[in-house]
C-alpha cells in the first residue's frame, strides 16, 4: 500500500474520531457519505478494526481523545512499519546501519561528508506515526536537546524531515555502553562510580537549569565513552523530556490522561500516577537514586568478588 501523505494522514485521523461516535451499523454510509478517497477510507475501516484499544471504544458513545491519538500512532505504525525498508539516506546523510528503535522513532548511525566528514546519530520518525501527539514529543525532544550545551548531554547537530514529511534531527553519536555495564565491566571502585555518576547528576542539573525534565533516567539512557583515554558519560535521549518553565513546542505537549510516560522500573511514584500534575525537577532526582543504586550493586553484593575494589 502506497504511503499516506500527511494531509491524508490528517483527515483519517478526524474521520476515524468521527465513526468511533457513531453506532458501529452506520460507520460505512458515515464513510461512504464523507467524499474521502478510497485509500483513506479503507485506513479508518482498518483502524475500526486493527486495534485492540480502538474495538474496545467502539461499544462506547464518548471516547476520549488520548484513546484515539493512541490509536491511531499504534495502528499506523503496525501497518505500515514492516512494509518498508530502512532509508539508504536521510537529507544529505548516508546511513550505515539502524542502531535502535523506540516507541516513536529510529535512531541510526549515518555519515556526514560535507562540510565535514564525521559519523552521527539520526533520530528518525517511523512511518505512519506522524500524528498529532508522536510529532509534538518528537519536537519537544529536538527542542529540549537544541537549548542544552553540556559535556555530558549528546548534542544536536542538525534538524530536517525527509522528501515525505517525517522529521529527524541529527546528534552526535556516541560510541558507548551502558553506564553499569561500564563499571562492572571495568571493575570500577567506589570513588571512581561515584566520581562518573557525579557527571550524569550535573548533566541532568543542567538540563534543570534549562527548565527541561528528563523523565526517563535509566542505564540505556546514560552511555559511557572515551573521549583522550577518560571516560565521559552521555545522556543521550530527552525524547519524554518535559519543559518546565515554558512549551517546548507550538503544539499540544500535555501528557495525555491515562497514558504512562517514561520506564517504569525507574519513576518516581508522582510520576507513575496517571494524573502526573505533581511532577517537577524530583523526579529525575528520584530516578538518578535508582540509576545510581544499580551503578552500585555489584559492589553491594561483592559481584564479581575478583574485580570488586573498595576503595
Amino acid at each position: 500500500m502506497a504511503e499516506l501523505t500527511p494531509k491524508q494522514y490528517q483527515l483519517v485521523e478526524e474521520l476515524f474520531e468521527k465513526a468511533l461516535q457513531i453506532e458501529p451499523a452506520l460507520r460505512r454510509s458515515f464513510l461512504d457519505s464523507s467524499g474521502a478517497e478510497p485509500v483513506v477510507k479503507g485506513e479508518v475501516e482498518s483502524l475500526l478494526s486493527y486495534h485492540p484499544a480502538a474495538r474496545d471504544k467502539i461499544e462506547t458513545a464518548v471516547v476520549p481523545a488520548h484513546a484515539i491519538i493512541e490509536a491511531v500512532d499504534q495502528a499506523l505504525a503496525g501497518d505500515f512499519a514492516h512494509h518498508v525498508s530502512d532509508p539508504a539516506t536521510i537529507g544529505p546523510y548516508n546511513i550505515i546501519e539502524k542502531i535502535g528503535e523506540g516507541g516513536m522513532g529510529s535512531v541510526y548511525l549515518a555519515e556526514q561528508e560535507k562540510p565535514l566528514r564525521r559519523r552521527v546519530a539520526i533520530k528518525l520518525i517511523k512511518l505512519g506515526m506522524d500524528t498529532r501527539s508522536v510529532i509534538a514529543r518528537f519536537e519537544a525532544e529536538r527542542q529540549a536537546l537544541s537549548r542544552m550545551n553540556h559535556p555530558n548531554v549528546a548534542r544536536v547537530l542538525d534538524a530536517g524531515s525527509t522528501e515525505n514529511g517525517r522529521p529527524y534531527f541529527v546528534m552526535e553519536y556516541v560510541d558507548g555502553v551502558r553506564i553499569t555495564n561500564y563499571c562492572d565491566t571495568n571493575c570500577l571502585d567506589i570513588s571512581e562510580r561515584l566520581a562518573l555518576f557525579g557527571k550524569v547528576c550535573d548533566a541532568i542539573q543542567h538540563a534543570h537549569q534549562k527548565g527541561i525534565i528528563q523523565r526517563d533516567i535509566k542505564p540505556s539512557n546514560v552511555l559511557v565513552c572515551q573521549e583522550d583515554g577518560r571516560p565521559v558519560p552521555k545522556v543521550i535521549d530527552f525524547g519524554v523530556a518535559k519543559a518546565t518553565s515554558h512549551r517546548l513546542t507550538e503544539r499540544t505537549l500535555f501528557t495525555e490522561q491515562g497514558v504512562l510516560i517514561g520506564t517504569p522500573e525507574y519513576m518516581s511514584p508522582e510520576q507513575a500516577k496517571i494524573d502526573d500534575i505533581d511532577v517537577d525537577t524530583r523526579t529525575d532526582i528520584y530516578s538518578l537514586g535508582v540509576l545510581l543504586y544499580e551503578c552500585s550493586l555489584a559492589i553491594c553484593l561483592s559481584i564479581p568478588r575478583r574485580c570488586v575494589r573498595l576503595a
